[in-house]
């Protein structure tokens, strides 16, 4: 009984109003010890009580995502509903700053669009610090101001998916003609200084009529008010400083870009000389491994032609070597066969047919 939604509240956006918070972060919310003790039995007068209390914003927390106490009660404010009159009360509420957050984002969740961007856009002129509790169960500072902005401009957030708005204005209104302000749901956003500017405009414009008129000097008040001359030049100095700044900025950021792309292109042309080195080197030791195999082979044929030489010349004897030449010109000569006297060289003969040794007479 205690997680059901009170039966007079009606349906938002199509659904129950507590099935905008996700059925893990509900069903954690619903075990959590400050829903079960503190919230049981509260109504919206008595709310306000509890969110008097509120020491921090936040989602879920820890390993076992605890929720916050701004959760649990933003779950109660979606399961007793109140009315929209309590809730712009919360929004206006300067003193306590957490009950303001807790109001901004109940509409954040159930108001319609207009109403959202009307009740919450002048909370960005709210520059108060509050605390938030991070996932991790740590605390960080930030403003009412910065919190607004995640409302309105994210679709996350405490851990809960924000339904869909529609824009305030496009970008090119010309485009987009199904946002808030050309469809007349909502007036021209006036900024919270737009009445300085105008005033400054105002004295502008008198002030060059009086130029216009007669040249006077300046009077002490134009002093006071911001308007000398001199002012005026430095403001102008400081216009063309920040103007001329925008493009140094430009200057470098073109050429930071191109020094990118310049480098890129160094490092393909490196690469690519780095493969065609490789390349190379893989060629030249080819041919290297060939040259050796043929030089080897070389070798080995030139030694098998010396070691049959040989045997070439032993089988030839034109071609016998010349120690055999000379051995056997001097048997010759050992004969007596050759010798000048043709009676004795054929005596020799005789005799060297019968075995005998020749006569060298």
């Amino acid at each position: 009984m205690a997680n059901r939604t009170d039966p007079a509240a009606k349906s938002i956006r199509g659904t129950n109003p507590q099935n905008l918070v996700e059925k893990i972060v509900r069903s954690k919310i619903y075990q959590n010890t400050y829903w079960k003790e503190q919230c049981f039995g509260l109504t919206a007068e008595t709310l306000v009580d509890k969110a008097m209390e509120l020491d921090h914003i936040g989602g879920t927390y820890g390993g076992n995502r605890k929720p916050t106490p701004f959760m649990c009660l933003v779950m109660k404010m979606l399961q007793i509903q109140p009315e929209k009159d309590i809730v712009v009360e919360f929004i206006k509420n300067d003193d306590y700053k957490y009950v303001r957050v807790l109001g901004a984002f109940y509409l954040r969740l159930t108001g319609i669009d207009s109403d959202i961007y009307r009740y919450l856009e002048p909370l960005y002129n709210d520059y108060q610090k509050v605390r938030r509790k991070s996932p991790d169960g740590n605390f960080i500072l930030t403003h009412v101001d910065e919190v607004i902005d995640e409302l309105l401009t994210t679709d996350y957030s405490c851990d809960i998916a924000l339904p869909r708005a529609k824009k305030r204005q496009a970008l090119y209104v010309c485009f987009d003609r199904s946002t808030l302000e050309s469809l007349g749901a909502l007036d021209a956003r006036m900024s919270a200084l737009e009445d300085d500017f105008e005033e400054e405009e105002e004295e502008e414009k008198d002030e060059n009529e009086q130029d216009g008129l007669e040249e006077e000097v300046p009077h002490e008040k134009d002093y006071y008010r911001g308007r000398s001359p001199a002012r005026e030049r430095e403001r102008e100095y400081r216009r063309d400083s920040h103007r001329h700044r925008d493009r140094d900025r430009e200057r470098d950021r073109y050429r930071l870009r191109e020094e990118k792309e310049y480098g890129y292109e160094r490092e393909r042309d490196r690469e690519r000389e780095g493969r065609e080195h490789d390349r190379r080197d893989r060629d030249r030791g080819r041919r290297r491994s060939r040259s050796r195999s043929r030089s080897g082979s070389r070798g080995r044929k030139r030694q098998a032609c010396s070691s049959m030489s040989p045997r070439r010349h032993e089988a030839d004897g034109d071609n016998a070597p010349e120690e055999s030449k000379k051995k056997g010109k001097k048997e010759k000569k050992d004969d007596g066969t050759e010798h000048p006297d043709p009676e004795i060289a054929e005596a020799n003969r005789i005799r060297a047919s019968l075995g005998l040794k020749p006569l060298k007479l």
